[in-house]
Order: structure tokens, then sequence, then C-alpha cells
């Protein structure tokens, strides 16, 4: 946003030095990211002085060219070669000196050198008041005044307004500030603060004068809940023409180019007081009537840009008792604005709802001036006020008059905020103790009325202007910034309280199994909890009528909350694998959504997904693909982790998979885990095999509770180990054999793994051959050979005689 150095003076009377009152204005919360010059006229006319023509001849080598001499003051006269047709001698010019730099229309610079024009010297240029910047006109050079001065600076006798610009990067919640009004009232909040009280200026309308009632005009409006405020007027008898200079010097230095005298007004009111204001040709107004109400979806409307646009049925219009003029708060209508036969005005003033001008703006991808401000939300109070304001203006530039009353539906007042501010509080928050009368200072320069005073705080009516400021917080967040944060000190000591964790708090087990999944290669992953609605449809088990559906959503791809943590997992394996990273391992902390009779519902989730190699090949490691087994055991792992160990498996009921498991405590699901369904994986481009595991982290949590760690001394006694090569049935698997053994020998058995499984020649039909080892330990003494044999004759024996497994 652009405010004006000089605009602001308009309303509070300060010499402070321009780079002091924009560091000011930071403090304050309006943030100045730059500050730039203007100049109504560029170069400011450097170097063009009055001079008078002594002599002016015809050029000897040329017809149209003329050899002047002229005076330039101080006894200086020079030689210049002048092409215009009215030159002639005594007249008082303005002229170029050598050096002085000039600008065309594109602003580009060209410099005034000495030369020589068709064998003439020529030392500066008798300037036309195109070439500098003061007109459009060419027909000849300027022609000055006798009475001025020959030597004269010409930036002296020309009316050029030099000015500063502030860029001001206003955070949308500080609406009040989108004006030259609303940076003074903040300014001189921070000026009061340092001693220097100034006054705030408004401008009066106080002679606003209805002069007649020839024209009436009936409003309506039928959508008070999207227009809580509107008010309009008639100006009659008008003539359209060029806006005064000094109204198209404001408005260019702030980026606005100038129309025509009364579009300029309207643009001027805006940015002076931030309310936006439309001037409808009055006569284009069919049936003497406007209604602000929304239309048919699907209604044709040009706007101002000479754009089609097909309405929506929640945009709110402004309507004559035939057609739409105007998108209400965003753009005009092509045929609904002033142009030069216009004679009549109805001016426009209004508070429109918020939301409803963002969401109108964004569905057509406008954003202005005026929808800027209407969706921030502006001063609903002073709506009539800018309506004179913006009406006496208009009869100062283009003349007419009043001729009706003013409309103004306001039929629910929108009221201010009361708040409580406890002094107490306000130490808590700034950290350092204000008198009470510093607070009810700033407060006062803000607007904001003290209702009651007592020893534990203020009673408060905060504008309603002031729609950021609703809470106490919000209160001594405006105190803060008036005061200044860089006038609150800090103690030299540190004070920390150590709070009481508990160790199984999500967080810290959410910690602790990220460490472990990191040290085993696996990268964090963090997506978006906004998904396309197309991905309900990939799992038969999910209905479309659970989804949480935005209903603002940013577009299609992002119109509900996930309902399956998969999906968002395989746009992040497809995004990997198009960049050649086709080796993954990754995993999230998540959350999905779901909507259902009884309510709304947030379920916790650990994903993990890996896809590709399991590792990097190198020269003394072979790559080796990923599988199944290689997930379950990242599972198992992360489980045992958490002391989970007592699990039952079934087949798997989640038809993302094409095959997996599901891990169980008693009836509790704690882990789907398995191979995603190539159906799916092709929905996102990708070829090779995803594995996923989808824990209920919320199920996990409860069940960690409930396990003890127990730690106990590493053994003193040696460990043994002893395999067996079991031919075994091809149904039989490895559980059996663990289970089996571990019910066999419960006191020295401490460990029984897998090591090899063979299938295939020289094997029986229907036999397979697994090889497991056993490890025994004591950890009171040394076991003997014939305590080991003992058990593993044991162990053998139950293998034969229980799982039917022989010896091989």
């Amino acid at each position: 946003m652009k405010i004006s150095y000089n605009w602001l003076k308009q309303f509070i009377k300060t010499d402070w030095d321009v780079e002091k009152t924009g560091e000011l204005l930071t403090d304050l919360g309006l943030e100045v990211e730059g500050i730039d010059a203007y100049q109504s006229v560029k170069g400011g006319l450097e170097g063009v002085v009055v001079g008078q023509v002594i002599t002016c001849e015809k050029h000897p080598n040329a017809d149209k060219l003329k050899i002047t001499k002229v005076d330039l003051g101080n006894g200086q006269q020079v030689q210049i070669v002048c092409g215009a047709p009215n030159v002639a001698a005594g007249q008082k010019v303005p002229v170029a000196t050598i050096g002085t730099k000039l600008y065309d229309e594109q602003g580009k610079e060209w410099v005034i050198k000495k030369g020589k024009i068709r064998g003439e010297e020529s030392h500066g240029m008798i300037c036309a008041e195109d070439e500098l910047g003061l007109g459009k006109n060419h027909d000849g050079i300027m022609v000055l005044d006798t009475d001025i001065s020959v030597g004269t600076k010409a930036s002296e006798i020309f009316d050029i307004e030099n000015d500063k610009i502030f860029e001001i990067g206003l955070t949308p919640n500080r609406a009040d500030a989108m004006s030259h009004w609303g940076v003074a009232r903040d300014l001189k909040a921070g000026l009061s603060q340092k001693d220097i009280n100034l006054e705030l200026i408004t401008p009066s309308v106080s002679s606003f004068r209805v002069e007649n009632r020839l024209h009436k005009i009936d409003v309506e409006v039928k959508k008070p809940n999207l227009a809580p405020r509107y008010c309009g007027v008639i100006i009659s008898d008008i003539k359209v023409k060029e806006s005064p200079t000094w109204i198209q010097h404001r408005l260019k230095a702030i980026g606005v180019t100038p129309k025509n005298n009364v579009v300029d007004v309207t643009n001027y009111v805006l940015h002076e007081l931030g309310q936006p204001l439309h001037a409808f040709d009055a006569h284009n107004i069919e049936g003497n009537k406007i209604e602000v109400k929304t239309i048919e979806t699907g209604t044709k409307f040009t706007t101002l840009d000479e754009v089609e646009r097909e309405l929506h049925p929640e945009d709110l219009m402004i309507c004559d008792a035939v057609k739409p003029l105007c998108i209400a708060g965003v753009f005009g209508g092509v045929n609904s604005g002033v142009t030069k036969t216009t004679t009549s005005v109805f001016l426009e003033s209004a508070y429109f709802d918020p939301v409803s001008i963002r969401k109108t703006a964004k569905r057509h991808g406008l954003n202005t001036d005026a929808s800027f401000r209407f969706e921030r939300g502006i001063d609903p109070n002073i709506t009539e006020y800018a309506l004179k304001r913006a009406a006496l203006l208009i009869q100062e530039f283009a003349g007419g008059v009043i001729s009706s009353e003013i409309i103004d539906l306001y039929p629910k007042k929108i009221e201010d905020f009361q708040v409580f501010l406890s002094f107490e509080n306000t130490t808590k928050l700034i950290g350092e103790e204000l008198p009470p009368e510093t607070i009810k200072k700033i407060l006062t320069s803000l607007d904001i009325k003290i209702n009651s005073v007592t020893e534990s705080g203020v009673g408060l009516t905060i504008p309603a202007y002031r729609n950021d400021v609703q809470r106490e917080a919000d209160v001594i967040e405006e105190i803060l910034r008036v005061y200044g944060y860089n006038n609150i000190s800090f103690t030299q000591k540190l004070n920390a309280s150590i709070s009481n964790i508990d160790k199984f708090a999500d967080h810290n087990i959410q910690n602790t199994i990220s460490n472990q999944l990191a040290a085993q290669g696996f990268n964090e992953m963090l997506a978006n909890s906004l998904t396309s609605p197309e991905y309900t449809s990939l799992n038969e088990q999910l209905k479309s009528e659970n989804d949480v559906v935005m209903l603002n959503p940013l577009s299609n791809d992002l119109a509900i909350l996930r309902r399956s943590m998969l999906f968002s997992g395989l746009e992040a394996v497809s995004y990997n694998i198009n960049r050649k990273r086709a080796d993954l391992k990754l995993f999230e902390f998540g959350k999905t959504y779901h909507s259902y009779e009884s309510g709304r519902i947030e379920n916790k989730h650990l994903s993990v997904l890996i896809s590709g190699n399991r590792s990097q090949e190198t020269w003394n490691i072979n790559s080796k693909t990923s599988d199944f087994f290689y997930l379950k055991g990242i599972v198992l792992s992360i489980l045992d982790r958490l002391g989970i160990t007592k699990l039952k498996t079934t087949p798997i009921q989640n038809n993302l998979f094409a095959e997996g498991i599901s891990l169980y405590i008693g009836k509790s699901k704690l882990v789907d885990l398995g191979i995603v369904k190539k159906r799916i994986t092709k929905h996102f481009s990708i070829s090779q095999e995803v594995l996923f595991a989808d824990f209920k982290w919320d199920t996990v949590l409860e069940y960690t509770r409930y396990n003890k760690v127990k730690y106990t001394d590493i053994s003193k006694f040696p460990e043994v180990r002893r395999d067996f090569a079991l031919l075994l049935d091809e149904s039989i698997n490895f559980e059996e054999i663990h289970t089996l053994a571990k019910q066999t020998e419960k006191s020295f058995l401490k460990e029984v793994s897998l090591f090899d499984v063979y299938q295939g020649k020289n094997l029986p039909k229907g036999k397979k051959s697994y090889a497991v080892s056993f490890t025994l330990q004591d950890d009171k003494k040394t076991l003997t050979d014939k305590q080991i044999d003992k058990i593993m004759n044991k162990l053998q024996y139950n293998f034969e005689s229980k799982l039917g497994a022989e010896l091989r």
C-alpha cells in the first residue's frame, strides 16, 4: 500500500524527517518496506531557467529553423537553434541549459548537450510544454509572462509536486490503516508517546446541502445481511472533465491513473478515508430504482474491463429495475460508469459483508482497491460522512447540485465492542508494568473510549472499525505497539520452570520412533491434509458422503480433508521417482478426517512407505529389493521398541492391499501392512512395488502405557548356539516352531531364529527345509554339554512328535 507523505500532512501537521517517520510507522506495526521519491515533473525541471530571446534570425541553411540569442541572466547570453514556429525576439521562454536532463512520456532520459545544427552552434534548448513534462502541447515553445525575471529557475514558477511515498506492507488484520486518514491516526498516537501532541485534522462536510429534490430514486436492499449499510445521493448538472492538477498529483503519487473529475474524486476519497465509492451514470439507471440483491446463476455480466463474466448465485449485485449494474464492492459494469457525456450521477457509499466480497472477488479473479478494503472490513460508521465528502468535492470540481436526499439504509447498527482490560494481565503479557496513566493515554490516542476506571483495570469501548481488537489480549497488543516494543526492558536474570512431562506423552513417543526410523534409513515426510475427492473412489470401503468437504476450496485437488494416509504418501513416492529417486523409505505422523451422522472424527496415524531397494548398491553389497518381510521387520521393531510384543496376526481385510496382514492385541487392531494394489499405484504413475504400513496411532499409544519396561544386567556367562535343519510340511510356519520351542524350554532358551529356507530339488513333494538356530544361556553359570544336549534332544523330540519334523 502506497502512502503519500504530503497527503498525510493534510491530516497531521508535522515537520518530522521522512526517515524518522518511516521508522516510527514501522514500530507501530505499519512496516515501511521502502520510501520512494515522487515528482510530478520527473527531474523537477533541474537546469531549466527563464531566458529572454534577444534576437531571432532565419537559419542560413534551413528554412524552418531560426537562430536565437538568449539572455539567461547574470550577463550570460547563448546561441540556440530553435525550430518552433512561434519563437520571436522579446519573448521570455523556458530554456534547458547544457547538462539538463529531460524525460519523454515513457520516462526515458535524454541530456541536453552542446552541438551543431545545420552548421550552427546551439547551446541549449528552448522548450515546449510537452518537452518539460508540463502538458501535452507541442504546437510551439512555451511563452512565459513578461514579468518573470530572467534567470529564474523554472521549478520556482511552475507547480511541481515533490513528495515522498511510503510503501507499507500492510497485514490483513490492520483494516483500519487502509487509508491516509488511518495511517495519520496511528502516526498521531505514536508521536504522542514522544510528547509531540498534534491534532488530527479531518475534512469538514458542514457545507453539504440538499439544494433540490427533483430527482428521486428508490433503493431496496434485498440482502441486508450482505449489505448491512447502503447510502446514496444524486448529483445533477455536472460537467465531466479533467480534475484539478493537485488531485491528479495526489493520485499519481500513489500509482493511481487519473480518469476524470468524478472518478478521481471516488478514488481520492477511497485512499483518503478508506471508504470505497462508486458513481453510476444516473441516466443509465432504468426505472429510477436501485436493488441490492443476488441474481440467478449463469447470468452474464460484462465488467468495466470489457470481460464477460458468468455470475454466481451468491454474488451480491447492484441492479436497477431491469439489469445488473455492478458487482457490489468489487467491479463496475461496462455500461454503468461515468463518461464524458454524463450529466447526473448516483453516488454510492456502502458497507458490504467482508466474507461475501472476498468470495466474489476470488471467484472472478478480481482484486481491486475497493475489494481490497471491503474484504478486510471497513469502518461502517463513516459511510455517510465519506459520501458527503465526495459529493462536496464533485461539486467543487464538476459543478452540479445535490438533487436528492441522502438515502441511508442501516437497519441493524454494527455496535462497538465492549472489553475490560486488567492492569495485572497487561503487566503479565507485556512483561513490564506500565503506569495506568500511560495506558489510558495510549488508549485515548487510538480512539478507544474509556468508560470506567477501577484499581484493577478499565472498561473500554472499541470502535467498530477495529474489527481486529475484540479481546483483552488484542487491546494489550495495541498498547504495546504504540508504547514501543523497543522500549520494553529486559531483565538480567532468566527464569524458567521445569515441567513434569509424561514420558508416554504423544510427542515423546513420536520422537522416540522418529529417531529409530531415521536410524534405519527412513526420511520423515509431511503431506497436506487437504486432498482430492477422487482418491475416495480408489478405496471401495470409503464412502464420499463421509468426506469432510471444504466450503471454499483453493482448488478441486484440495477440496476435502484426507481419509487415508496412503494417497498423500503415494504422491510423495511418485514425485521422488519422477526425479530419479526410486529407492524410498518414508514415514509420516498425521491425521485422517471423517464425517459421520454422529459427528466428525480425527484419527491419528503413523504411515510407513517403502519402495525400491533396501540400501544403496556398493562394491561389496549387492542391491536387494525391499519386500513384505522387510516391511514386517520394520513394523515389529517399532512395536518392540514400545514394548508391544504379544501380537495376533490375521489376514488383512483392507482392499488397499494386494496382500498383507493385520496385527492385533485382543480385538484392537494396531497395524495394517502389506503390498499396495497395482491398480492404485498405477493411478499415481508408479510402476514399481510399494509397501505400506498404517499404524492406528491412538491404539498404539494406549497399549504403550500398559507395558512396563524391565531392565536386567547383561549376563557374565556365555551364550551357546545350536542349529537344526528341519524337514517340514509346507503348511507349517516359523511361528509354530518358535512357539513350540519356547514352550519346551522356558529357562535357558533365549532366542529362536530362522536363517535359511529351502524348497525345491532333492526334497519330497509338499516338504520344505527350515534352518533354525537356538541360542541358550544360563544367567547364573556356564551351561555344560550335558545340559545343552538334553535341551536339544527335548526340542528334537517335540518337533518330531508334534510337528512331524525330521532332522536332515
